[in-house]
């Protein structure tokens, strides 16, 4: 990875954690105002959106250390835990919104909200923040090609329907005094967190468990093996996902009559063909002999 993919990766990932916390400071002010239940659904969002950056930087520095002696696989399934952690958050977050909500609904006028338009102003400051740091994390997957970036960029461009939803209740609440709405769109929020927790814990719980790799990707693998010059043949493909990486463990079948070295440079450019393509990987190549047959 160059200096420059370097950068600008990390300026991606301080954009998202300084934005985040700007979020969480505005909304919290907005909060306090207004009383919203939208804009506690919005907030607790954004301090998910906080802590989500937070960890994922703090994993992914301690996940990219080295392999050594007591992890000889590496620290890559600090992500996964991490993540795990978050996703627990999220659903207390969502259960608490939820509850909240429904108790207002229940009983229309235990809350009224005030400052409507004082909390419609910072919500629109949180959709333009957001969309700012969409678009930069836009440009910067596209010329680093960074799965990470892209991903949290996916997921900042789902807080922008909490956002405009909040302004919508609060625009609501300050026109024709419909309280109600704001505590059906923190409902519909708190739903949206919860899958989001749901497919956050799923994917890390699956990854701890060592789950085989997407099958695109172990497809496009054994694709690459196949054609690749001097390779027979190949078996025991096998695969399997520790937060960001994926690691690989596939025996080629070569010429037996060749010397060490010709049979060397087919799996050094077999493995090299393989990161270029997933350069998430972690590449093992095993040598066997092979034995006539039809080549697979």
């Amino acid at each position: 990875m160059t200096q420059d993919t370097t950068r600008l990766n990390l300026s991606a990932g301080l954009a998202s954690v300084l934005v985040a916390g700007l979020l969480v400071g505005l909304k919290l002010w907005a909060l306090g105002a207004t009383g919203a239940l939208s804009v506690a659904a919005s907030l607790a969002d954004s301090a998910m959106d906080l802590m989500v950056s937070l960890g994922a930087m703090a994993a992914l520095i301690y996940a990219a250390k080295p392999a050594d002696e007591d992890h000889a696989f590496g620290h890559t399934s600090a992500e996964d835990l991490a993540a795990l952690g978050q996703a627990l958050f999220i659903l207390i977050s969502a259960g608490v919104i939820t509850w909240a909500a429904i108790a207002r609904l229940y009983q229309p006028h235990s809350g009224t909200l005030a400052q409507e338009d004082t909390g419609m102003a910072v919500m629109a400051v949180s959709v333009g923040l957001t969309l700012a740091l969409v678009l930069w994390q836009s440009r910067v997957a596209r010329r680093t090609g960074s799965k990470v970036v892209a991903a949290d960029r996916l997921h900042y461009l789902g807080d922008l329907l909490p956002n405009i939803g909040a302004i919508a209740s609060l625009w609501a609440s300050s026109r024709f005094g419909l309280v109600s709405i704001d505590s059906i769109v923190a409902l519909g929020a708190a739903g949206m967190l919860a899958l989001g927790a749901i497919r956050i814990g799923k994917d890390a719980f699956d990854a701890l468990m060592d789950r085989r790799a997407d099958p695109q990707i172990i497809a496009g693998i054994g694709a690459i093996a196949h054609d690749w010059p001097g390779v027979y043949g190949f078996h025991d493909l096998k695969t399997r996902t520790a937060g960001s990486r994926v690691f690989v463990n596939i025996h080629i079948e070569l010429d037996g009559a060749q010397t060490l070295r010709e049979a060397h440079d087919i799996g050094a450019g077999l493995r090299r063909a393989i990161l270029k393509a997933y350069p998430q990987a972690d590449v093992i190549v095993h040598k066997d002999v092979y034995h006539t047959r039809t080549k697979v």
